[in-house]
């Protein structure tokens, strides 16, 4: 419900336009607001009077919550609207995760664990990568804007950039612009892991 005076000190109508606005980042403002409180999805729906199913659906940002809804869940997590719409964003960055937690972003046997990442509102993406005997980034060489800079840690993987070629090992490295056509794979018979950041990944 929007009070004719406004919402805990907000116009009305400013609060419908903020909302509007900040669509695309309210989930994601929204789940890292509930971590930060150590509160799963389904107590925050029951404190909130909602279901467990439209919280996640809120934070995925698969749905625009009614002025009403947003209202509810902002008053269970003790934030002001003005607050949660701050330029400077006042939710406190998690700084730890969880392995579970990690986002897989591979495909296929590849596996590439995300942490941070521009949807999580990051300058840079860190990956875990795990190449099992036979993984590869695919057969068609891949590029994009950005940069990446990685260290074997476990295993060989061949790394082709451009018209250069060579098989990284445990203790190795690389560095590259992304623009520039690349391939990772792994031609051995052991599991390759690599730790790399990137100025890239959503």
């Amino acid at each position: 419900m929007l009070y004719r005076d406004g919402v805990f000190g907000l116009p009305a109508l400013i609060f419908a336009l903020m909302v509007f606005e900040n669509m695309k980042i309210i989930g994601r403002k929204l789940k890292a607001l509930r971590k930060d409180r150590e509160m799963t999805q389904k107590e925050l729906a029951n404190n909130a009077g909602l279901t467990a199913g439209m919280i996640s659906i809120m934070e995925a940002d698969k749905v625009s919550p009614s002025v009403a809804t947003l209202m509810k869940v902002l008053s269970v997590l003790n934030v002001s609207p003005m607050e949660f719409f701050q330029q400077d964003d006042p939710v406190h960055k998690r700084v730890f995760f969880d392995e579970d937690e990690l986002v897989d972003i591979g495909s296929g046997d590849l596996v590439l664990k995300l942490v941070g990442g521009k949807n999580a509102g990051c300058e840079i993406g860190l990956l875990k990568e795990t190449y099992p005997p036979g993984a590869d980034t695919g057969s068609k060489m891949i590029s994009f804007e950005g940069e990446e800079g990685g260290f074997v840690i476990k295993g060989q993987i061949e790394v082709t950039i451009g018209d250069q070629t060579k098989v990284l090992k445990s203790g190795q490295a690389y560095y590259f612009d992304t623009k520039i056509p690349h391939r990772f794979r792994n031609r051995s018979k052991r599991v390759c892991q690599i730790v790399s950041a990137s100025t890239y990944h959503e």
